[in-house]
């Protein structure tokens, strides 16, 4: 396969910058503001549950460095697709890359733009949450679709809003909350939670909520320098969300009664109104719209990606290969975007969320273990970054990625097995699209 990576370069670079907010911006979803009130359930140690976002933050770095290695390597924007094409062969890229192309991407839109329909009744209560979800895609959308300076401005500035407003609320946090709390000393730690089966299980859902570490690697051809640009955006961007996570999380645990947060969805208001009293729940409504707006807008933005390497790969899907002459993949991202309106419509998103999850899970832990079949069958190719820590970091994302892929297996056979049916689906269209290529390719006239 050749690398197409030149396409890209038609439209202007994409910022170190721009590339961490990307990261940012994914990771940093709804994910932090709402697992809280599960895992007190069955950590009775706040000190531990800090600990337990510490820990999956670590797990996220370890797949960031090995990510960084991959796409340095091979510098194509498309992510799994472009690595696992390049590790294990076209039909394992196609698989994972048909995930990413239909729901991997549209599906967490679609649920990202209902939350944010959801929690901005606090700022507009009349307003349909309906409408102000699919306004935000289209909006979001139609930024994308002007250009790459339009892009980065658009992702950079309300990165930066979101970080702001978080920073705000954890200082207010710790400066008004008093401690009321039920607080994180170590005095009540216990190492054998550590171990325990309800540390475990909250480590998936902590996983989840750190999703989009990998984010910037959908991008990497597009990026000034990769090999500088890629390792400082992935762990820049990972170490910022960690420490961020960790500190909101400590500030739900200094602000409010565990007793009130236990086994509620809406932590984040429920500590708000700690913190700033009755006014909470419009003010943290607010922080969560707008710092959703970025998240959609971080997905809308790589998402596409995959489908346009796809399209340039696969003469079926030809359609979505083009570019404008501003280097926007316009078919692939009103394609994205058509999609997570049809799912927001149906309403069917969380659904699909929870049958891909073993799927996206599979396809991260191949790419890993893609690293060190690499290091021992091709150690004399070129590696402009190195995995800081080998073999060491991949070790520890494996066994955590392996106990996730368990663990959905025996408490979701149903969607897991649904998700493996989408995979095989996407390799099934791979054959009818190799073979109608060869087709096409034999009955095209001699040059």
């Amino acid at each position: 396969m050749t690398d197409r990576s030149s396409a890209a370069r038609a439209a202007p670079a994409v910022s170190t910058l721009a590339a961490t907010s990307i990261v940012v911006s994914d990771m940093i979803g709804i994910g932090v503001f709402t697992s809280l009130g599960f895992q007190v359930t069955d950590i009775p140690s706040g000190f531990t549950v800090l600990l337990l976002w510490l820990v999956g933050g670590v797990v996220a770095l370890c797949g960031a460095l090995c990510y960084a290695e991959l796409a340095t390597m091979f510098p194509r924007s498309s992510g799994e697709y472009n690595l696992l094409t390049r590790i294990y062969g076209p039909a394992v890229g196609f698989m994972a890359g048909w995930l990413s192309a239909t729901v991997g991407f549209s599906a967490p839109v679609a649920l990202a733009a209902m939350a944010l329909g959801q929690y901005g009744k606090a700022i507009l209560p009349g307003a349909p949450p309906l409408l102000l979800g699919l306004a935000a895609i289209w909006i979001v959308s139609l930024v994308h679709l002007r250009g790459t300076r339009h892009s980065s401005a658009f992702q950079i500035g309300f990165t930066l809003l979101k970080l702001a407003l978080i920073a705000a609320f954890i200082g207010v946090g710790f400066a008004r909350g008093g401690g009321q709390g039920g607080g994180f000393s170590p005095a009540a730690f216990d190492p054998a939670q550590v171990v325990s089966a309800g540390f475990a299980i909250s480590l998936v859902f902590v996983m989840y909520a750190y999703s989009g570490w990998n984010a910037a690697t959908y991008i990497v051809g597009e990026l000034a320098d990769p090999p500088r640009s890629l390792p400082r955006a992935l762990v820049a961007g990972t170490g910022l969300v960690v420490a961020l996570s960790v500190a909101l999380n400590a500030v739900f645990l200094y602000t409010t009664p565990v007793a009130d947060l236990a086994g509620q969805v809406e932590v984040a208001l429920i500590a708000g109104r700690h913190v700033f009293g009755e006014a909470g729940g419009r003010i943290v409504g607010a922080l969560i719209c707008a710092g959703l707006i970025p998240t959609i807008s971080a997905m809308m933005w790589i998402g596409p990606r995959v489908t346009v390497a796809m399209g340039e790969d696969v003469p079926l899907l030809r359609l979505f290969a083009g570019r404008s002459g501003r280097g926007v993949p316009n078919a692939a991202l009103l394609l994205q975007a058509c999609i997570a309106t049809i799912l927001l419509f149906t309403q069917s998103f969380e659904a699909v969320l929870d049958f891909i999850q073993f799927s996206l899970i599979l396809c991260s832990f191949l790419t890993v273990i893609g690293l060190i079949k690499l290091r021992i069958t091709r150690p004399d190719l070129p590696r402009p970054f190195r995995a800081w820590g080998y073999p060491i970091t991949p070790l520890i994302f494996l066994a955590v990625t392996l106990f996730m892929l368990v663990h959905l297996v025996a408490v979701r056979p149903l969607q897991s097995l649904a998700g493996l049916a989408l995979m095989l689906a996407g390799l099934v269209l791979y054959g009818v699209a190799t073979a109608w290529g060869r087709r096409t390719a034999r009955r095209a006239p001699p040059r």
